[in-house]
């Protein structure tokens, strides 16, 4: 029964070396892969960021799971080199009170109507691609003219296949972990970007 309900409680001994090997290698790989593929992107719309910052625009980051983690992450990013930035993960009691009372699909788009605006910056991050609540609060900065950042994995989801982020990352993996250390990858080296050139 254990085995069946889960399954990465193995029964045959596991080589803890070699898979942590295989895993730092794969990963090693394709951040890389991703930085060689996207680097051009990364710097065109790390100028569009800087100028955004410069008129004096703002950040909102946002994701669900260990991509709000990763939104807490950008922001971070961003108010250590002295950039406005807000992850709009980052407030429980807000993001719980909206979920139970309008609906968790929501939680993004209501945050961005009332706190954004013209020439803020909406940061969205996903490994699939296609979380509702993610792609809503997308569409709100759009409506609002914001600057839309996405980063998703696979083929990009919906996020993608709406183009829904005018600047969109996809890491071509299906494993959520590579996505997001590839992710991470990926938007440090925009931070660097950014704040060379925002000043």
């Amino acid at each position: 029964m254990t085995g069946t309900m889960y399954p990465f409680l193995r029964r045959d001994p596991l080589d803890v070396r070699a898979s942590t090997e295989e895993k730092a290698r794969e990963s090693l790989e394709l951040r890389r892969r991703v930085l060689d593929e996207l680097m051009a992107p990364l710097a065109v719309a790390a100028a569009e960021l800087a100028a955004a910052f410069r008129g004096g625009g703002r950040l909102f980051a946002f994701g669900n799971g260990g991509s709000s983690t990763d939104a807490q992450s950008v922001a971070g990013l961003c108010t250590a080199r002295g950039l406005p930035a807000v992850s709009l993960t980052g407030d429980a009691a807000l993001v719980t009170a909206l979920g139970n009372d309008v609906g968790f699909d929501v939680v993004f788009a209501r945050q961005l109507a009332a706190l954004g605006g013209p020439g803020d910056i909406a940061c969205a991050l996903s490994t699939s691609g296609g979380s509702a609540n993610v792609l809503r609060g997308l569409v709100q900065a759009r409506s609002m003219g914001m600057t839309t950042v996405g980063f998703a994995g696979s083929g990009g989801g919906r996020m993608a296949e709406e183009r829904l982020a005018e600047h969109l990352f996809v890491v071509p993996s299906s494993s959520v972990h590579r996505i997001q250390e590839a992710q991470a990858t990926l938007y440090h080296v925009l931070a660097e970007l950014v704040s060379a050139d925002a000043r």
